[in-house]
């Protein structure tokens, strides 16, 4: 008896195949889509609250060479928010670290859950500390945002050891850099914080900016001099500043120091760190 043999399957039986699996997996993405890893949104906008000092430096102004000289001439610091959790700070004390600012707040939406940890932990292990506030200025008024600061913890102390607020005021890491405000508008709005500020603990507040952003939202106003100068630049030095201002106070150079990323220099040794928190 002859043994049938299947022949070659033809083109078109192929073809149907084919068609099947295309329209199994039209009916069950999630089928081909497990096959392949998740990819990171690169582009996702952050969630509120996470907003932190230089969030946007890098990707506006680039990241060059470290600055040359030593930190007996220019104090080390350092910036920390919630997302660095417990910090080290017998490690960075150890290192010859200074001083420290601490995010207090954030619009008037979020205050800094590790702030007690972050702002006591530094004065406890010797050094002098303050706190910032990371501005929104499309979510509230200037003084509005200034009253929460200082409700946050973001006040001043004449203890010798305590640092004026600083106001955050950079790209938007939320939407458009410059929070959808004119120039003119943005100039009121920081005027408004940095008043109600003085009004409520007697000190002018630090404006912490980079000089481009400063240039493109307020259209390089040089009206705020009174305000001591933190300007962001990852380079061997501090660039040019923004109008007003002849030098700076605090420059934060970097964003991947060791222990903590954020690291800067006050221009000036520890004593004049001691002058600005004595007032």
């Amino acid at each position: 008896m002859p043994v049938h043999r299947p022949g070659p399957i033809r083109p078109r039986r192929l073809f149907l195949v084919a068609l099947l699996l295309t329209a199994f997996s039209l009916l069950h993405p999630a089928a081909s889509a497990a096959e392949a890893p998740d990819t990171p949104d690169a582009t996702a906008t952050p969630a509120r609250g996470s907003a932190h000092m230089g969030m946007g430096v890098v990707a506006h102004d680039g990241q060059g060479e470290l600055p040359a000289g030593t930190r007996a001439s220019q104090a080390e610091g350092v910036d920390v928010a919630s997302y660095q959790g417990n910090v080290s700070w017998s490690t960075l004390w150890n290192s010859g670290v200074r001083w420290a600012y601490t995010k207090a707040s954030e619009g008037t939406y979020y205050r800094n859950p590790s702030f007690s940890q972050q702002y006591t932990g530094s004065y406890d292990v010797g050094m002098l500390r303050g706190a910032y506030h990371f501005a929104t200025p499309d979510t509230s008024s200037g003084a509005t945002q200034a009253d929460y600061f200082v409700d946050s913890g973001g006040g001043w102390y004449g203890d010798g050891r305590t640092l004026p607020g600083t106001l955050d005021i950079e790209w938007n890491p939320y939407g458009d850099a410059c929070f959808g405000k004119s120039q003119s508008a943005m100039v009121t709005w920081i005027r408004d914080f940095l008043n109600q500020y003085k009004a409520r603990t007697g000190r002018n507040a630090v404006i912490y900016t980079a000089t481009n952003w400063w240039t493109q939202c307020t259209g390089n106003y040089g009206g705020f001099s009174a305000s001591p100068l933190w300007i962001a630049r990852y380079a061997s030095t501090a660039g040019t500043l923004p109008a007003g201002w002849s030098s700076y106070t605090m420059w934060q150079y970097t964003s991947s120091g060791p222990t903590v990323g954020d690291h800067d220099r006050f221009n000036g040794a520890l004593d004049r760190v001691q002058a600005l928190a004595g007032g």
